[in-house]
């Protein structure tokens, strides 16, 4: 018999449908679960929120409110069962988001304690899309 731990790439290649379904229900509800809670962190008015826009150079509180909307849309999206056009749409405004964010926490000199969570919160969402583009086709998601 042989062992698959001499061939981790063939294993990989050989999960199952319902393994990658599992997989990617894991990491996109940990993915929303971090989008959501800074939506929701931004959308309570904390000055510490305010004060965090406006040092990486936000200073208008309406952007704030606005990304926080859009943001708890996209969650939505991605967990509602819509048309493949609207979590592709979904997706790509969270690499937007995630990728301004990290530019914006680098742009001002932030260490790794200040951008660190966005480029975690980046690989939940490259995994996130990596399963779902690796998902089997159903006739809703058509």
């Amino acid at each position: 018999m042989e062992s698959t731990s001499q061939k981790p790439a063939l294993v990989a290649a050989k999960t199952s449908p319902k393994a990658r379904i599992i997989v990617y229900w894991i990491v996109t509800a940990l993915f929303c679960l971090q989008m959501s809670f800074t939506a929701y962190y931004e959308l309570l008015r904390l000055p510490e929120a305010a004060q965090a826009f406006a040092r990486l150079g936000f200073a208008a509180d309406y952007f704030r409110v606005e990304l926080s909307w859009a943001k708890l849309i996209g969650v939505v999206l991605l967990l509602a069962p819509v048309p493949v056009r609207l979590k592709e749409w979904a997706y790509a405004g969270f690499a937007i988001n995630l990728a301004s964010a990290l530019i914006a926490h680098l742009s001002v000199g932030d260490g790794p304690q200040a951008w660190g969570p966005s480029a975690a919160t980046s690989v939940l969402w490259g995994l996130s899309y990596l399963f779902w583009r690796r998902l089997p086709a159903t006739p809703a998601s058509a």
